[in-house]
């Protein structure tokens, strides 16, 4: 049919050869491949070498949880979490009549889709791995808003009010209640609230456990949390289809939306005084309908946000990763292409649904043994990254739509806030 919509997939060559090559099944008026289009996933000389396939990752992870943050990982084939399409590291959209024209965004990762429905709704590289920097917080609120009585009342140690990066100023002057500390994690991105809720919760090695498996749990499967605050650590990683993710089920509760999309609040000092903190997500001011959620920076990591806003009822989330400041301008745009793209595209996949727990009362409960939060950090997984990759012409899958799943290099530095 001329008329019919067929999805854009842009990205390498490398990967247009694969699909030709190896999908049988992959006619080529099923999808459009531009290999030329460069810009829409192209690495910076600096970067050169962060993208890479690996052949001995073939295939899509199933990922079990190992403790101290390490998983295992023993691979199948199977397609991407979310659907087939959404294993291109290019553009990916599947535009119809009165479409509206989407525009190009710095980030090298970023995800629209319909929180309402969980249909993505456009994407370049959303499986793509990248570190998180401060918006691994939002897999740190999700996992202890609901394992930690909000009103637990906490002392935290000198160790967590020395955290180095963007604090909300904590001191061992002051007891502060989790609620209090849940505030400072996503309202003011204090990398000191969040190794006081790490104390909270039994120390480091409990929480980061806790948050792997709740990674797990809600088939964040690109993410391996190594910090509860986002500081760079060897290993350490998420993707834009997995903060997307993370924020869709955030949201879902009513206190983690409270301390998303809080704009101002007090909070504790010394001698029963208190000061003022405020939002550092520029979204809660800037757009009409914004409901938070977390932006992040680090020197090597760059720019990362996930953010949502409801209009007419439905609401939109839009991630994006290793972007450049200011990209404030780019999520508002991304917003408001997935509002205006209502029944005008069609879905390149889903924001697949959390596996419940086998043992919910277990996963909720707290540790029985605390430990010092100032463990020693967790050990590097002891298998391969989870991805869909292929190798020359080597391996095939049969599939309507292909596209080669690449694997992003870690990178390292202090966070600050933007």
């Amino acid at each position: 049919m001329g008329s019919e919509a067929r999805p854009v997939i842009r990205g390498t060559a490398a990967a247009c050869a694969f699909v030709l090559l190896t999908a049988p099944h992959a006619t080529a008026d099923a999808v459009r491949l531009t290999p030329s289009d460069t810009d829409a996933a192209r690495l910076s000389p600096a970067g050169a070498d962060t993208a890479r396939l690996a052949p001995a990752d073939a295939g899509t992870a199933r990922v079990t949880h190992q403790g101290w943050g390490a998983v295992r990982v023993s691979t199948a084939p199977a397609e991407p979490v979310g659907g087939p399409l959404l294993a291109g590291r290019g553009l990916i959209v599947q535009p119809g009549p009165g479409a509206p024209k989407l525009g190009k965004f710095k980030a090298s990762g970023w995800v629209i889709a319909d929180a309402t429905s969980g249909e993505v709704l456009a994407a370049k590289n959303p499986h793509g791995h990248f570190m998180p920097a401060s918006t691994i917080k939002t897999l740190t609120a999700l996992t202890l808003v609901s394992r930690l009585d909000p009103k637990k009342k906490i002392k935290p140690s000198q160790h967590a009010c020395n955290t180095e990066g963007s604090a909300v100023g904590l001191t061992p002057k002051v007891t502060y209640t989790v609620d209090d500390l849940l505030k400072g994690l996503m309202m003011s991105s204090g990398n000191d609230a969040a190794m006081a809720l790490a104390e909270a919760y039994g120390g480091m090695k409990p929480t980061l456990d806790a948050m792997n498996a709740e990674a797990r749990r809600i088939q964040a499967n690109d993410t391996v949390a190594r910090t509860p605050h986002g500081l760079d650590a060897k290993g350490q990683r998420t993707s834009p289809y997995d903060l997307a993710l993370m924020a869709r089920e955030g949201l879902k509760n009513p206190r983690f939306r409270t301390y998303v999309g809080t704009k101002v609040t007090k909070f504790p000092a010394p001698k029963g005084k208190s000061y003022q903190i405020q939002n550092h997500n520029k979204l809660l001011w800037q757009y009409k309908g914004g409901i938070g959620v977390k932006n992040g920076w680090t020197n090597k990591a760059r720019a990362s946000f996930v953010g949502a806003a409801t209009r007419n009822g439905r609401t939109v989330i839009a991630a994006l990763m290793h972007s450049e400041p200011p990209f404030w301008d780019d999520v508002k745009a991304m917003l408001t292409w997935g509002f205006e793209a209502k029944g005008k595209v069609t879905p390149i996949g889903r924001l697949v649904d959390p596996i419940p727990p086998r043992n919910e009362a277990a996963e909720q409960a707290p540790p029985a043994s605390p430990a010092a939060a100032a463990q020693p950090g967790p050990k590097p997984p002891g298998g391969p990254s989870p991805a869909l990759l292929a190798a020359g012409g080597a391996g095939a899958i049969g599939l309507s739509a292909a596209a080669v799943y690449l694997v992003r290099r870690r990178r390292r530095a202090d966070d600050t806030v933007i």
